[in-house]
């Protein structure tokens, strides 16, 4: 009886074993897995990931996980040691950190495809999904160079090499030679106390319209402009809901519609290792919803330089076809 016990599980091991080749050699996603640095619910950018791991749940019947707090090498060995026996073989980082850590870890996870955004670090199974920032800032800086009335515009950056803080300045100059544009960086996501009080010194200096370009902080700075009587540009998500009039637009990117592209490609095996790019042409950016402060006309206006941009590639400043 022993012996037949002992054959009987070696049997079923060997047929566990086997199921599990097949289970992640099929190239279909089976359930998918999301780390973040801090948690979920913190700043606009992780809700928006969050919304579309749970796309990807409704929309192909699989499970989704995610690990908060996932932060080092080891963080993210744990994370996905613990996500991979749970099935997983889709994990999105949802940031721009995990390139490298996941470019380190792939080999050893063949099974696995990783997904991570805005980076330049790839793999056979590591793909940075990108957002063109630049334009959605120009556009923005656009509305901001009509509206402002002290031609003092500030910016409140996470960091120095964001796209979208260049385009925001150019949009500005263009729409409003006068207007002069101040900049500060918080050298961080969060924040948000560092923000603030950059935001009170530029309020106090005159500043009138405002784009707080980080993910935590520009909610309370949204809110405390409200309270102030100036504009502000929303970030990441459309912000409008928290102050209609005071958002003049936002500068909106489809994390969670990414999300579920991905894993798309992923299941009909297109999905590929590599820095893929997407912009307005993609419909995975867009400004979002216009204050009732903004003139009709000037609406018609920037809705038509958007129009032309997804024609033509080419920003207001950089074509001809207003000539």
């Amino acid at each position: 009886m022993r012996r037949l016990s002992i054959f009987v599980l070696a049997t079923f091991i060997v047929i566990f074993l086997s199921g599990c080749s097949n289970y992640f050699d099929s190239g279909d996603l089976q359930n998918a897995g999301m780390l973040v640095e801090t948690t979920i619910h913190d700043q606009p950018w992780n809700e928006k990931g969050y919304e579309g791991l749970l796309s990807i749940e409704e929309e192909f019947g699989v499970d989704v996980f995610y690990k908060e707090d996932v932060k080092t090498q080891a963080d993210v060995r744990e994370a996905v040691d613990e996500l991979v026996s749970n099935g997983v073989n889709l994990i999105f980082g949802n940031s721009s950190a995990y390139g490298q850590f996941f470019e380190d870890i792939s080999a050893t996870y063949p099974e696995v495809h990783f997904v991570y955004f805005n980076g330049g670090q790839f793999g056979e199974d590591v793909t940075s999904l990108n957002f063109n920032a630049h334009a959605m800032g120009f556009f923005a800086g656009m509305m901001a160079g009509e509206m402002t009335e002290t031609n003092r515009v500030g910016v409140i950056g996470a960091f120095e090499w964001q796209p979208e803080i260049e385009g925001f300045f150019e949009g500005v100059t263009y729409q409003n030679p006068e207007a002069e544009v101040n900049f500060n960086y918080v050298n961080d996501w969060n924040g948000n106390e560092l923000a603030m009080d950059m935001y009170k010194t530029m309020r106090d200096d005159g500043t009138d319209v405002i784009y707080p370009a980080g993910n935590a902080y520009s909610h309370s700075i949204i809110e405390q402009a409200n309270q102030d009587g100036i504009y502000a540009i929303g970030y990441v998500a459309d912000q409008s809901e928290i102050a209609e009039e005071t958002v003049l637009t936002s500068t909106v990117q489809h994390l969670s519609e990414l999300y579920t592209l991905a894993a798309k490609e992923f299941n009909e095996g297109d999905l590929r290792g590599g820095v893929m790019t997407y912009d307005f042409q993609d419909d995975m950016i867009s400004l979002g919803k216009l204050s009732p402060d903004v003139p009709e006309e000037f609406q018609k206006v920037i809705q038509e330089e958007i129009e032309a941009y997804k024609e033509s590639d080419l920003l207001p400043h950089e074509s001809s076809h207003d000539e």
